[in-house]
């Protein structure tokens, strides 16, 4: 279980990865020690198992985002996985419970390639039904 001040500490490095230690610790209002040591700890706990590239808004406001759900056959879901996993535009992957089997987020330039590229993954053998919806706007992404 994390204590309170390593899940603000997370929260903060949610927000900007590259923070300095000295500005994590100051809105912290702890030691830079202290910061560094429990960014080594969580690290080496596996809780922090990496750092990522968040992209502007104005590029983000360029592209296409959308939700693929997905039912695939049983034995050919890693397939699936895999060449899902090839795919550039693909985001996020998500086993789920319910009527689908998987939801596939996916990003594209346009609306045209898009397109293809749900009629791509929807021709892939082991899938066996897509329903899309594109992303109007996101209201929370922490």
């Amino acid at each position: 279980m994390l204590s309170q001040a390593d899940q603000n500490l997370i929260a903060l490095l949610r927000e900007n990865a590259r923070a300095s230690t000295a500005e994590l610790a100051r809105r912290l209002g702890v030691s830079r020690t202290t910061v560094q040591s429990r960014i080594e700890r969580l690290e080496a706990r596996g809780i922090i198992a990496g750092y990522g590239v968040r992209l502007s808004p104005d590029h983000e406001r360029g592209l296409v985002r959308a939700h693929v759900l997905l039912t695939v056959t049983p034995k050919l879901a890693d397939r699936v996985v895999r060449e899902l996993k090839a795919l550039a535009q693909v985001r996020t992957l998500h086993s789920v419970s319910g009527s689908f089997d998987m939801i596939v987020v996916v990003e594209s330039p346009s609306i045209g390639d898009l397109d293809m590229l749900i009629d791509r993954i929807g021709a892939m053998e082991g899938v066996e039904r897509t329903l899309s919806s594109i992303i109007l706007s996101t209201r929370i992404d922490r």
